[in-house]
């Protein structure tokens, strides 16, 4: 398994702890710059916070109620940004909010897209409008006019993987299923013990950057033995997918009597993704599952606005996670601010510094990347400068639209479905010539596992995108999960279990 390069006593500029959206954009940004890098994720990438978003690239229209201005105004200018760099997993998207006077009135949402249109730098997204519902619409015949603006739609746990696939194209080191135990300080370095499958080891690194995400406040007071600067709060969102409530390619951003807003999202070409909720959770970050009270008012809102009625056994499946906040003693969970805190702390003249992450949105994780290489710069003088705005991520290079690229794949691949064809071109971009090299038809891709999954996909995630079980494969490198049978994972199981016991796996 190309997860555990040698690494013991190695000595690395900066070593970072998470491997979710902030870990490997610091990773990538540190790399490219020329730092040594070493990154570690106790579980797989993007398996937790970053992988349970409502899968956007946005300002945050609603941000703008609770004044965040210089978060919405870097938000929406990373819009442009990341669709440049990631031109096939981020798309554009049109959305559509439904005029509910007695909620908001209608100066005050048209107020807001004014500033939604001209905050940030805005070539490739359209800007607002009004609209006006026909008998057509989807929407419930009492609502009759409502606004329209963009935003963009990303795969978020692809996102991760390919900033980490860049970050170790750069050099960084990036391990999975790899458990920080300790670190603590030992005048200019950080001694960092781990452990893996492997077994146990133990690196130094000059910089410490603690990208943990939910367990961030937990690991500085744990694992480091130290005060941690914030607290940390919890909140919970959950998304259920059920089947398409309406035709289209837009999304709706639906108010609710309690303010807060739920958006219905056209996903994956059938079904329709609803989110998502806002509430304190107190557990473990990891077992984090939707209640049912959040699945009743998921269904409520939807039901409220769209005439195609909702019942939870529609419901084929939910996802929820935890969005760690900086602690800014808000009552209303809606309201804890989006916003990043990075804290630097070092105790004394020359001993080696921790950075920590605290909140952070997936849309501003670059631009978080940045402010965190700011922090360190005095640690290392001889990094260069910014460069991520303008280097595309794995998939993009030399890539027009996914269009195109869906039509260059049917040329090659004659017997393949459009579908399968644009399905690799969004999750892949122009490394899916790396997985079809030189088949022409769907029979030298290998054995078939279902939902089109061939063998030579498989083994490309397994080599290049740290894939082990059939989760990594079906839930955060794809979302074949949805439509596979138990028996198809089982076969899929089996086949990686192999792979991961192969005398070459190491």
């Amino acid at each position: 398994m190309p997860n555990s390069p040698q690494l013991t006593n190695k000595i690395y500029d900066l070593a970072i702890i998470g491997g979710g959206i902030n870990g490997v954009g610091i990773a990538v940004d540190a790399a490219g710059r020329g730092l040594s890098v070493f990154l570690c994720e106790k579980d797989d990438l993007a398996s937790h916070t970053s992988s349970a978003s409502s899968k956007l690239i946005h300002g945050g229209l609603r941000y703008l109620e609770h004044k965040e201005f210089r978060l919405v105004r870097e938000a929406l200018a990373e819009r442009e940004v990341l669709l440049n760099k990631a031109p096939h997993i981020i798309r554009p998207m049109r959305f559509i909010m439904p005029h509910r006077p007695h909620l908001r009135p209608a100066w005050l949402i048209r107020t807001g897209l004014f500033f939604y249109d001209h905050l940030g730098k805005r070539e490739k997204l359209l800007g607002s409008n009004n609209v006006y519902f026909k008998e057509d619409s989807p929407l419930n015949s009492a609502i009759t006019r409502g606004f329209e603006y963009s935003d963009c739609a990303v795969d978020d746990s692809r996102l991760v993987v390919l900033n980490a696939m860049h970050a170790r194209e750069k050099g960084a080191d990036i391990v999975t299923r790899t458990r920080c135990l300790s670190a603590k300080r030992d005048g200019e370095y950080w001694i960092v013990d781990l452990e893996n499958a492997q077994g146990a080891f133990q690196i130094k690194a000059k910089a410490l950057v603690n990208a943990a995400g939910p367990w961030v406040a937990q690991f500085i007071k744990q694992d480091l033995q130290l005060k941690s600067p914030y607290g940390i709060r919890l909140i919970q969102g959950s998304h259920i997918i059920v089947p398409k409530l309406y035709e289209g390619d837009k999304a709706f951003i639906m108010q609710n009597d309690d303010r807060r807003i739920v958006f219905a999202i056209p996903y994956l070409d059938q079904y329709t993704m609803i989110g998502t909720t806002d509430h304190e959770y107190k557990g473990d970050p990891a077992q984090v599952k939707i209640t049912q009270g959040e699945i009743d008012y998921l269904v409520k809102v939807s039901n409220e606005h769209f005439k195609k009625q909702l019942t939870q056994d529609q419901i084929i499946s939910t996802f929820a996670g935890v969005r760690p906040l900086c602690d800014d003693e808000s009552d209303n969970p809606s309201a804890v601010t989006r916003d990043y805190t990075l804290a630097l702390s070092k105790q004394a003249v020359g001993e080696a510094p921790l950075l920590s992450v605290f909140g952070g949105k997936l849309t501003t994780y670059r631009k978080l990347a940045e402010s965190a290489m700011q922090q360190l710069k005095a640690f290392f003088p001889e990094m260069q400068g910014r460069w991520t705005a303008k280097e595309v991520l794995p998939g993009g290079e030399k890539m027009d639209t996914v269009e195109q690229l869906v039509q260059e794949i049917l040329l090659q691949v004659t017997d393949a479905p459009e579908s399968l064809a644009k399905r690799w071109a969004s999750a892949y971009g122009t490394r899916v010539w790396n997985i079809l090299g030189e088949a022409t038809s769907v029979a030298q891709l290998g054995q078939h596992f279902g939902q089109g999954l061939y063998v030579r996909e498989v083994d490309y995630l397994w080599r290049f995108e740290w894939v082990t079980t059939s989760e990594d494969l079906l839930w955060r490198r794809s979302k074949l999960g949805l439509g596979m049978s138990n028996d198809e994972v089982a076969s899929l199981d089996v086949y990686l279990k192999t792979k991961n016991q192969a005398p070459n796996a190491a």
